[in-house]
């Protein structure tokens, strides 16, 4: 059986502090900045309609693959979640693979909302450029994931709260003038392709939930807690996807909360938009909803943070980066190193300005995942038929078949939408994979073959 190489003695440890419902509050967090910014992009695509089927087709997909999903994490509680379950199951170049597009996606989603929250709070403080509060909000919310798992996820469960109440408050106010009629209006403008094109700005309601499994390490009876973090994020995902769905087209028709005006580019501000109509925009109940909603956007930063501290945390613990990243904090417990390198790299593509195609790269490396951890689960049910399964999922294998397709789809969608950046995300994974396949790899080997011949008991030899 082919095992991580994680599991040798004396490898660290971190500390478990999380319950079900710091869990729930870390896998709504990571999650609901989808609900405040960008899927009202698909709009002008595929119309209400069109973005309505394909977020119908990726509800199915995040329901058959959390659950799917969470029977590898309860197998399996480690730090590093498809990386570990790959190696597993796939060996170490499959295994690597799904690593790195992991950390892709983790890496990559907070510098686009690191950017969304500078142009945030540049509406409150005009004299201090967006760039110098997103990068702020990178060392603030870094150093509060380096002091202590436990007061990142209090932190994360206070703003996520806020952020469901906010989300919730702007439903109470908008459904009174919700009108079925408005949700008719223009609703297929492009046919079948829209529903196709709408399918990344789909994917961006629930991206992210799966970086629950990445804290299995630290959560208290991991086989059991997961399974009630990740059901009960599922599900208040999905209802707070259709309220915000719903509620926001219902006020004035789809294009109301893409165009602040006739001719205006498209904005990634819906919520507002939709309130203005109602409130008008400076009213207290307006200011209200645009303080509280940058909740939305801090809990998913500060979550998906601390969701890629873990998964680079795994990649140097193992040997597949430096030594470094996978070092703890001797005093904090947590993965200092892995949290602070994935500062510098996040700071550095915030620095790009291209927060679109950052987006982009994040939702390459979240369906890369999910097709992989499929492939996985199917690969280990009949590779290891005597794994421990705390939860098993319902309706196997009907349920990861169906994520697996869906996923599939979902990647043909991107690539033919999106076939430079494609190309970029693809090229980073072969050149990843060039370098560990010719260099990590064998310096591993090595490693092994040193210490294989260090513990043979007298007159035994050591195979190559």
């Amino acid at each position: 059986m082919q095992q991580t190489p994680s599991t040798t003695t004396g490898n660290p440890h971190l500390s478990r502090t999380l319950g079900p419902f710091m869990l729930w509050g870390l896998g709504v967090g990571y999650v609901i900045s989808g609900m405040y910014f960008g899927w009202n992009l698909g709009l002008p695509e595929g119309g209400t309609l069109g973005l309505a089927i394909a977020t119908f087709f990726i509800i199915i997909l995040y329901t058959t693959f959390t659950f799917s999903y969470t029977e590898l994490a309860c197998a399996i509680p480690r730090a590093g979640g498809v990386f570990d379950y790959a190696n597993r199951a796939l060996g170490r170049n499959s295994g690597f693979i799904a690593g790195m597009a992991q950390i892709i996606e983790f890496v990559f989603a907070p510098p686009a909302i690191a950017a969304a929250i500078g142009a945030y709070f540049h509406i409150f403080l005009p004299q201090v450029p967006v760039v110098a509060i997103s990068i702020s909000a990178y060392i603030l919310f870094t150093a509060l994931n380096i002091a202590g798992v436990k007061a990142a996820a209090i932190f994360e469960l206070v703003i996520t709260i806020l952020a469901v109440f906010e989300l919730l408050l702007f439903a109470g106010i908008t459904l009174p003038h919700f009108k079925a009629e408005n949700l008719a209006i223009n609703a297929y403008p492009n046919g079948y392709s829209g529903v196709w094109a709408c399918i990344p700005f789909a994917i961006w309601f629930f991206l992210g939930l799966e970086g629950v499994a990445n804290v299995a390490e630290e959560t208290i009876k991991p086989q059991r807690t997961i399974l009630m973090g990740f059901g009960s994020a599922l599900a208040t995902l999905i209802i707070l996807c259709v309220l915000v769905f719903v509620s926001a087209i219902g006020v004035g028709g789809w294009e109301a909360i893409v165009y602040a005006s006739p001719g205006a580019a498209p904005s990634d501000s819906p919520l507002p938009l939709a309130m203005a109509q109602i409130t008008g925009n400076s009213g207290w109940v307006y200011h209200l909803l645009i303080t509280i909603g940058l909740m939305g956007l801090v809990a998913s930063f500060h979550g998906i943070i601390l969701a890629a501290g873990r998964a680079t945390f795994e990649f140097g613990r193992v040997g597949y980066v430096s030594a470094a990243l996978g070092k703890v904090h001797p005093r904090f417990k947590t993965p200092a190193n892995a949290l602070i390198a994935n500062m510098v790299v996040g700071i550095l593509a915030l620095l790009s300005g291209k927060t679109a195609e950052i987006i982009t790269l994040a939702c390459f490396g979240a369906v890369s995942l999910y097709i992989i951890s499929m492939i996985t689960m199917l690969v280990l049910r009949k590779k290891e038929p005597e794994l421990t399964r705390p939860f098993k999922v319902p309706f196997y294998p009907l349920s990861p078949l169906v994520a697996l397709s869906i996923a599939l789809v979902s990647m043909i969608a991107m690539i033919t939408l999106n076939p430079g950046l494609s190309l970029i995300y693809f090229g980073i994974l072969a050149l990843a994979f060039l370098w560990f396949h010719f260099i990590v790899k064998s310096k591993l080997d090595g490693q092994q073959r040193i210490n294989s011949g260090n513990t043979q008991p007298a007159g035994r030899t050591t195979e190559g």
